[in-house]
């Protein structure tokens, strides 16, 4: 009897962690291409085109999307952001972004829907053209 009551109990946590988490499981995980920029330039706070141009031309966030990313975010309250052609997406590792701000990116992760947050799992530089 011990047995079988210790096999359902088991039974029960892992089907309940299946259930709660399936981020564990991969399920869910979806591609995003685009670019790590900073919200800032990304949501056009200090952008009239959503591009760091402007930043740049004012000559105080360096010379290349990748100063001007950490610049906003270091000097002017801006996050790491997943820039694409259509949306922009919150990064939950922003230490992971950092290490590719102004690049051309693939992330794979889960989206958050309710945050507009991605979970990210992988990060992978893309070739630059």
């Amino acid at each position: 009897m011990r047995k079988i009551n210790s096999f359902v109990v088991g039974v029960a946590i892992l089907s309940g962690l299946m259930l709660v988490s399936p981020s564990i499981r991969g399920e869910g995980e979806k591609t995003f291409i685009g670019e790590i920029a900073d919200s800032q330039c990304a949501l056009n706070v200090h952008s009239l085109d959503r591009t760091h141009k402007t930043m740049i031309k004012m000559g105080n966030a360096g010379k290349t999307p990748a100063d001007c990313a950490r610049y906003c975010v270091s000097q002017r309250g801006g996050k790491f952001v997943l820039q694409t052609k259509t949306d922009v997406y919150k990064i939950d590792n922003q230490a992971v972004a950092e290490k590719s701000a102004g690049l051309k990116v693939k992330i794979t992760g889960i989206l958050d829907t309710k945050t507009n947050t991605i979970q990210l799992r992988t990060i992978d530089p893309l070739p630059v053209k």
